[in-house]
């Protein structure tokens, strides 16, 4: 039997299946808010049969969007377009649905990456605004320099992503992913390649955990308990001197004590003078070094996995608990069907969906 294709619980939430569709951004809101784009990508992947679907980068304020064109959760107007997706998606699929919330600090107020090479856009410019971060070191050389968070300003950070939590869960899903990887503020905080500070959020590891796990436990305190609450973290910024796998288990440790229900092991992201490995499954050994000093909490791996035998070997070799699949999906949105009939497993599909199901396969739709 398919350990891929076998159930899983992200704390309260039951998942068919442990292929996760990861939060991919999409450029392409209107003032934070989704737009028809949104209602056909999302409506297309909820239709994949995949255990959830995560969706992108969500902003909990203006400010913390990457592009002025990325989606946000932070007024009734964010609201009230979100709810017009999501309720079109309920209409016909019942795939478990997750919400990424982020906030992108230093690396907001941006192109998109197809306009510019989404290079930064200066406070004052078109589509541009100052941007926060731990400290005033920019991501780039040449970019124009973040504030560092007073300790009111991340009081007010902690109240958006709570505040965004609230909204998530009266629009109905089940899953809220933090969004502490790939050089965004919680990351910033993380790492002391971004956070110089000298107060009670910078300095010995345990100061630069402190905002990720007070934003966990405030979003956590907003939500029932039936929400399911995770992270998804850089395991390693790729930089000697840098976030590493020894903090992410440290950070880990203290998520799982909290309650939080998994863990999503990503790298990178922080420093462009990153050097990255790149070949199939090569963020998998941070997800199972990370996996094997936790008791309970489930970790998901990411990362370049787009066969469907070495989705399925890294959950059977107990490497990790679930997979995620991010650019493989957008190229094949249908790629859990046609891992199910490669590994002889079934998958539940919409019934409109039924007449084309292989005939040298029967049994996959079940």
């Amino acid at each position: 039997m398919s350990q891929l294709f076998s159930p899983i619980a992200l704390g309260p939430v039951s998942l068919p299946n442990r292929i996760v569709i990861a939060p991919m951004c999409q450029y392409s809101a209107d003032e934070g808010r989704a737009t028809a784009w949104h209602a056909q990508h999302l409506g297309s992947l909820a239709q994949s049969s995949a255990g959830l679907l995560i969706l992108e980068a969500t902003a909990v304020e203006p400010r913390g969007r990457i592009s002025w064109a990325d989606l946000g959760l932070w007024d009734q107007a964010t609201e009230d377009a979100l709810k017009a997706v999501v309720d079109g998606i309920r209409a016909w699929s019942p795939m478990p649905l997750g919400i990424q919330l982020a906030h992108a600090g230093r690396k907001a107020s941006t192109h998109k990456p197809w306009e510019h090479g989404g290079s930064a856009i200066a406070p004052g410019q078109e589509h541009g605004w100052q941007t926060v971060s731990s400290s005033n070191r920019p991501f780039n050389a040449g970019d124009p320099p973040p504030q560092a968070l007073d300790q009111a300003g991340i009081e007010a950070v902690i109240a958006a992503f709570a505040d965004s939590a609230r909204r998530a869960h009266r629009l109905g899903f089940e899953v809220i992913e933090l969004h502490g990887a790939h050089g965004y503020l919680l990351h910033q905080f993380l790492s002391p390649l971004s956070n110089d500070r000298s107060d009670g959020y910078g300095g010995v590891l345990e100061n630069r955990l402190r905002l990720p796990l007070q934003v966990f436990d405030a979003v956590r305190a907003a939500i029932p308990d039936s929400v399911a609450v995770g992270m998804r973290i850089s395991a390693s910024d790729w930089v000697d001197g840098g976030w590493d796998v020894a903090q992410s288990i440290a950070l880990a440790q203290a998520l799982e004590a909290r309650g939080c229900s998994y863990l999503h092991v990503s790298s990178g992201g922080l420093d462009p003078r990153q050097q990255i490995k790149l070949e199939a499954g090569y963020q998998v050994p941070f997800a199972s070094q990370i996996k094997a000093r936790l008791t309970t909490m489930p970790v998901i791996a990411v990362g370049l996995i787009t066969e469907p035998d070495h989705a399925e070997r890294i959950v059977a070799e107990g490497k990790a608990d679930a997979v995620a699949i991010a650019r493989g999906i957008l190229y094949d949105p249908r790629w859990p069907w046609h891992a199910a009939a490669e590994l002889g497993a079934t998958v539940r599909v919409s019934p409109q969906y039924l007449r084309c199901q292989p005939y040298g396969a029967k049994g996959l739709f079940g």
